[in-house]
């Protein structure tokens, strides 16, 4: 038996943490909450790196924060965590491996105790290395509406990430979109909680089971800034926070297990994330019991100081950040250094960190980091598994708005492809995908995947169709040059095909992404112009929308042939978007957001309570969307129907069974996705007109019909009342059941009965589904298990 009990993996985890922690001096136990980033050092690994250009930022604030200490320094009293070491430029497998066992060897060395340090790396869009499969961005997850193909991305995804030595990534984003304009919203999975809540802790579960930690962000509030400003301040009441943005959180705790919890940059009410005991201690762990890490947003710890103000300095800001609840920070040690000096927090944050990395096994005797990439040499980081994990994604995603008239294409004749998205796929990468996240700091560096445009994919999907290309405009600026080409092109073809949106960047690089936000909701640049001067020609335009957020579409809907929402559908969105088009693909995607009619005075999300929904007389604005939340067309027909509830009156801590009827009522086969809603006529405080309970698709055949099960407990009726509570609360419900927010054709009315009652921690947070049929194509009973917090 070793002779250090710490490093027995036959001990309970608990007794070789004790240990541990016993051991310790109070400066190991600190270096156990901080971390390195030699990756924005510019060229800090031992391979030849390219050549830098300088400007380009990966993280906000970056150049602030530019260089630190040498690894071994940092290391001397040992480190928690080691920062993107595939993620921060271009490197191969065999170059990142070896530079994981590289770092990891000068981490142990360097310290007493010799630990490891946890690996992580950001996974958003896959994983975040030079080389690695680009799948669909998050808000393309929510138009699936398909938690289970969601988890089985994740799960290729953290299979990649731990053969190459990663213990911990920086994902999902489960921010509640808020506000369309905010650069984020590709990242977000949608507008509605439990959509976010359900595909989010299905991508939990599907990275964990690769044993790699998930991390949930950004708690709490980042998707509500005023103005959707990047980082700007939320006003928000605590009732807002707890009905609509910590729902996603808890249930990806709860469901999902997920393991760490990322702070906020946000200061909601005036209180920095990072810095609120509230948030991050009594609600997180106190009331939620959860028991794993808190990590900081990168430099998010010494913004309290330099951006917030709440702090006289970086080691001020250290202690008030520890003594919220915030347990590692990223991505470098500024604040949590020699000035901590509150033992009892400083136990209490390595203790977490301590106990992740013995279920992780860091410190089993005998781990070493050249085990730890042991199976580099196999590993194909856009395998053709991966690659038909992401065609399969971004099928299910694309959202056929309204076929018109043009879709599908015919198989013969010209086509005109015209826009700036059309011959560029890296408008088809959100901005944490390493082509669009990385390598504009690398000019002379290509992507080494294979990335299809949608005029390449176009040709190869319809070889008899002469397909014509003009440019028209870039993504953004004014420069209308191109329109003339454009305008011949259209005019010499059949049928034109507009590809417009955007091209994600960071900081301004981009018209979407972190800190790419916009000013209004019409299309970037002259794109909107562009697409009006094509209209002009009198010709057939199909408009496909590649964007990474909404944007208003009222302007040319009645006038266009077709409309298609892409949103970013990843590495393979050339050949699903063209299979759309062509009719081979049968789109099935949904919509995760509203589609605005106009570009000022937009809508908020659907939502709302009926004064943010209505157009009622009370103001000239009118909120009404072009097309509403969980929208989708298909090359078929559905009809949903017969909706028949188990009960009438329901107690309120009792449940019920909603029973509705899809069927396929058109000639080919395809997918609805049938959507419950519940509305809550009179309440104590104002709710919305609709909110989403529960959703299930459905494949079905033509003719085919199944019966959709609901099982809702009445701990989803539940709201948070005046005083702050939630409660479930006594009266009358409309139940809803439809193919979106606006084509809900069956109603019903349930009661619950009884004294209203508090719903707090352990309420029940989803909604079971069953698909009964025996002639479905693919029968599926999506009830979960509830999962216990690791």
């Amino acid at each position: 038996m070793t002779a250090q009990p710490w490093r027995n993996p036959a001990l309970p985890i608990t007794e070789r943490v004790e240990a541990l922690l016993a051991s310790m001096s109070r400066e190991e136990k600190v270096g156990q909450l901080g971390s390195r980033w030699l990756g924005k050092d510019k060229g800090a690994t031992g391979s030849a790196a390219p050549e830098l250009e300088e400007g380009h930022q990966v993280a906000p604030m970056e150049n602030e924060f530019s260089s630190g200490p040498a690894l071994e320094d940092a290391s001397r009293h040992g480190l928690g965590h080691l920062t993107r070491i595939y993620g921060s430029y271009p490197v191969t497998v065999a170059e990142g491996a070896a530079e994981v066992v590289r770092q990891q060897r000068i981490v142990m060395s360097s310290s007493r105790l010799g630990i490891p340090a946890i690996v992580h790396e950001e996974c958003l869009t896959g994983f975040t290395a030079h080389g690695a499969t680009v799948y669909p961005a998050a808000i393309n997850w929510g138009a699936t509406f398909d938690p289970e193909l969601i988890e089985r991305m994740a799960a290729a995804i953290g299979r990649d990430m731990a053969a190459l030595g990663v213990h911990q990534g920086l994902s999902p984003v489960l921010d509640v979109v808020r506000d369309y304009r905010w650069g984020r919203v590709e990242e977000s999975i949608g507008e509605d909680p439990y959509l976010v809540a359900t595909v989010g802790a299905a991508y939990v579960r599907g990275l964990q089971s690769a044993g790699v930690i998930a991390t949930l962000k950004h708690f709490a509030g980042y998707s509500a800034s005023r103005a959707a400003r990047n980082h700007g301040p939320v006003s928000m009441g605590r009732r807002e926070l707890l009905d609509v943005i910590l729902p996603p959180f808890e249930t990806a705790l709860r469901e999902g297990g997920a393991d760490s919890v990322m702070n906020s940059y946000s200061e909601v009410d005036g209180v920095p994330a990072g810095a609120d005991p509230w948030l991050l201690t009594e609600l997180l762990r106190d009331e939620w019991g959860f028991t794993g890490t808190v990590v900081s947003d990168y430099w998010a710890i010494p913004f309290l100081a330099s951006n917030h103000r709440i702090a006289a300095g970086p080691e001020d800001a250290g202690a008030l950040a520890l003594q919220a609840g915030i347990d590692v920070e990223l991505p470098d040690t500024i604040g949590y250094g020699a000035t901590l000096t509150d033992d009892a927090l400083i136990d209490r944050a390595a203790r977490r960190v301590l106990l992740q990395k013995a279920r992780l096994g860091l410190l089993d005797e005998g781990w070493t980091p050249e085990a730890s990439v042991a199976a580099a040499d196999r590993v194909v980081l856009d395998s053709p598994g991966n690659r038909d994990l992401a065609r399969e994604l971004a099928e299910h995603s694309i959202v056929l708005l309204d076929p018109g008239t043009a879709l599908p294409l015919a198989p013969a004749g010209r086509v005109a492809v015209v826009g700036p998205c059309a011959d560029d796929a890296s408008t088809f990468l959100g901005c944490y995908a390493f082509p669009n996240h990385v390598l504009p700091r690398y000019p002379g560096v290509k992507p080494e995947i294979e990335l299809p445009t949608a005029v390449e994919a176009l040709r190869a999907e319809l070889p008899q169709t002469d397909f014509g290309y003009a440019r028209g405009c870039a993504v953004d600026g004014d420069d209308r040059s191109g329109f003339a080409a454009a305008v011949a092109a259209a005019e010499s073809a059949d049928v034109v095909l507009a590809f417009v949106g955007d091209l994600a960047g960071l900081f301004g690089a981009g018209t979407s992404g972190e800190g790419c936000d916009a000013a209004d909701l019409r299309l970037p640049g002259v794109q909107a112009d562009l697409v009006d001067t094509l209209l002009a020609t009198g010709k057939p335009v199909v408009v496909v929308v590649v964007s990474g957020r909404p944007y208003a579409l009222g302007e040319f809907a009645d006038r266009a042939a077709a409309l298609v929402q892409a949103f970013m559908p990843g590495e393979e969105g050339g050949p699903a978007i063209a299979g759309v088009l062509s009719g081979r693909v049968q789109p099935s995607g949904r919509l995760p957001v509203q589609i605005p009619r106009h570009h000022g005075g937009q809508p908020g999300t659907y939502l709302q309570p009926r004064l943010g929904a209505d157009h009622i007389g009370t103001s000239n604005l009118d909120p009404t969307p072009l097309f509403a939340f969980g929208h989708g067309r298909s090359y078929t027909s559905f009809e949903v129907s017969d909706l028949r509830l188990s009960d009438r009156e329901v107690p309120t801590d009792g449940e019920f069974t909603a029973t509705v009827r899809a069927a396929n009522t058109g000639d080919r086969a395809g997918s609805e996705v049938v959507q419950l809603y519940l509305a809550d006529p009179v309440a104590q405080v104002t709710r919305p007109v609709l909110q989403l309970t529960g959703f299930q698709r459905v494949a079905l055949a033509p003719g085919d019909s199944a019966d959709v099960e609901f099982r809702v407990h009445t701990d989803r009726t539940s709201f948070t009342g005046r005083d702050l509570t939630r409660i479930v609360e006594p009266g009358e419900l409309r139940i809803l059941a439809g193919a979106s927010a606006a084509d809900l054709p069956c109603e019903a009315t349930i009661t619950l009965t009884g004294p209203a009652r508090p719903a707090g921690p352990g309420r029940i947070l989803t909604t079971p589904t069953t698909i009964r049929s025996e002639n479905l194509l693919a029968t599926t009973d999506s009830a979960k298990k509830m999962r216990p917090n690791r």
